[in-house]
């Protein structure tokens, strides 16, 4: 029986301390944007740098459709 009562004592402590780490969580900010990181990952800001092009050989024409 006063296993029982130490199990009570336990889920309860465990309970209280995730229901703190949760208000912790959304008094930090954590829940403020949810939809921002999943639209963010889709749309890249910075243009990818320009691919210099490749220069023919003396003597040789540009291959056409390449």
């Amino acid at each position: 029986m006063t296993e029982l009562l130490y199990l009570i004592a336990i889920a309860l402590s465990l309970g209280l301390l995730g229901l703190g780490a949760f208000l912790w969580a959304l008094k930090s900010g954590q829940f403020d944007d949810l939809d921002g990181a999943a639209h963010r990952i889709l749309f890249d800001d910075d243009p990818p740098p320009p691919q210099p092009k490749a220069a023919a050989a003396p003597g040789e024409t540009p291959m056409k459709g390449a």
